[in-house]
C-alpha cells in the first residue's frame, strides 16, 4: 500500500532546517523527533519516546496490520485494533492519565492510519537502519537525517508456492538462496526428516525442520504464518533483544517455546498494573490471557511458535464478559 494510493488526513508541518525530518499532524496527534527522541503531542499533552523505540513499534504496527487488540509503543501511547478502524490512544489505559484527565484517544480508518504511519517512518528512517532486525545486526536511527532507506520497511518470510523442499516451491530457504542461517543459530545442528512414502505417492509428501526454517529469519519478533486450519493460525518467529512494543491482548494467545528462553512481564491491561512474570525455558507451554499485557526480554536468539485463534468476533465476546479471560479453570 503506498501513500499516494489511500486518501490521509496526514499533514506536514514543515521540516527541521538542521536535522532534515518533517514533522506531521494527523487528527489531534503531532510527531516530531530529534536526535535521540520522538516527541508525540495531543491537546492534553505530550510524552517522549526513545527513537529506536519507537521506530521499532512503528513498523511492526504496520506490518502486523495492527494485530490483535493493543500495541502499546509504551505505556501511554498506542493503538487498539476493530479490525477496519484503529484507535490511536495517549494515556487512555494509564491510571495516572485517566485520573488527571490528560488520556486521549481518536479512531480512523484502517487504511488512513496505516498510510499516516508509512509516511512517518518513511521520513524518519535513514539508510542503514532496519527496525526489524535485531540492535546488533543494524544501524543507528539516531542523529540527522541521512540518505532515504530504498528498500521495503515491511518483509516477513517469503511467502512459499508450496509446502517448503517440494517440487514447485521458488523460495527455497537456504544458504545457497540467500538466507544463511542466522549467527545466534551457529551452534545448532539441523538434522533434516527421512520421508519414505508409500508406491505412488513419491514427491506428495514432505518434511522440513521446522528449527531449520526459523533459525533463517533475519528479522525479530515479526511471526510469520507457518500453518491455518480453519482459523487456528499457528506462527513462528525469532525473538531477540526486546519486544518493542507491550502487547495487549483481545482474546487467549498460547506461546510455546521451542529454544532458549524468554522473560516475559505481565501487566493489567487497562490499568499496566503488574500482573506477574514468567521466564520460558525450551519446551515450556504458557497462554497469555485476554485481559492482560505483556513484553517479552530475550538474552539470546530464541524461537517461538505462537498459536492463535482468529475467529471474527472473538474480541466482541471476551470484551461483553461472554467469555472468561483465561483458556482454562484449575
Amino acid at each position: 500500500m503506498t501513500a499516494a494510493a489511500v486518501p490521509s488526513d496526514i499533514k506536514s508541518l514543515g521540516k527541521d532546517a538542521q536535522l532534515g525530518y518533517s514533522e506531521f499532524q494527523f487528527g489531534g496527534f503531532k510527531f516530531r523527533r530529534d536526535e535521540y527522541f520522538a516527541h508525540v503531542a495531543w491537546p492534553k499533552g505530550t510524552r517522549i519516546i526513545e527513537i529506536d523505540r519507537f521506530l521499532r513499534a512503528l513498523v511492526r504496527d504496520i506490518g502486523w496490520q495492527f494485530f490483535y487488540g493493543w500495541i502499546f509503543f509504551d505505556d501511554v501511547f498506542g493503538t487498539q485494533n476493530h479490525y477496519g478502524s484503529v484507535d490511536i490512544f495517549a494515556g487512555s489505559y494509564d491510571g495516572g492519565y485517566k485520573a488527571a484527565g490528560t488520556d486521549f484517544m481518536e479512531t480512523f480508518p484502517t487504511d488512513k492510519v496505516v498510510t499516516a504511519f508509512d509516511t512517518i517512518a518513511r521520513d524518519w528512517i535513514s539508510e542503514g537502519y532496519d527496525p526489524l532486525r535485531a540492535p546488533q545486526e543494524t544501524g543507528t536511527p539516531l542523529g540527522s537525517k541521512r540518505a532515504p532507506r530504498k528498500d521495503a520497511l515491511v518483509r516477513g518470510f517469503t511467502p512459499a508456492k508450496r509446502m517448503l523442499g517440494l517440487p514447485g516451491d521458488v523460495t527455497p530457504r537456504s544458504d545457497e538462496t540467500g538466507h544463511p542461517v542466522n549467527r545466534a543459530f551457529a551452534d545448532l545442528k539441523f538434522e533434516q526428516p527421512e520421508v519414505h512414502a508409500e508406491k505412488g505417492f513419491e514427491g506428495q509428501l514432505n518434511a522440513i525442520n521446522l528449527f531449520d526454517h526459523i533459525a533463517r529469519s533475519d528479522v525479530t519478533w515479526n511471526p510469520s504464518v507457518a500453518s491455518i486450519t480453519g482459523a487456528s493460525i499457528f506462527c513462528v518467529t525469532s525473538e531477540e533483544h526486546m519486544l518493542p512494543v507491550i502487547h495487549g491482548n483481545d482474546r487467549n494467545e498460547w506461546f510455546i517455546q521451542l529454544s532458549d528462553e524468554i522473560h516475559w512481564q505481565i501487566q493489567d491491561k487497562n490499568t499496566g498494573n503488574p500482573r506477574g512474570r514468567i521466564v520460558m525455558k525450551a519446551g515450556d507451554v504458557c497462554a497469555m490471557p485476554a485481559d492482560i499485557r505483556h513484553q517479552g526480554f530475550a538474552p539470546k536468539r530464541s524461537m517461538l511458535l505462537v498459536a492463535e485463534n482468529g475467529t471474527p468476533g472473538l474480541d466482541e465476546l471476551y470484551a461483553k464478559g461472554k467469555l472468561p479471560p483465561y483458556p482454562l479453570d484449575f
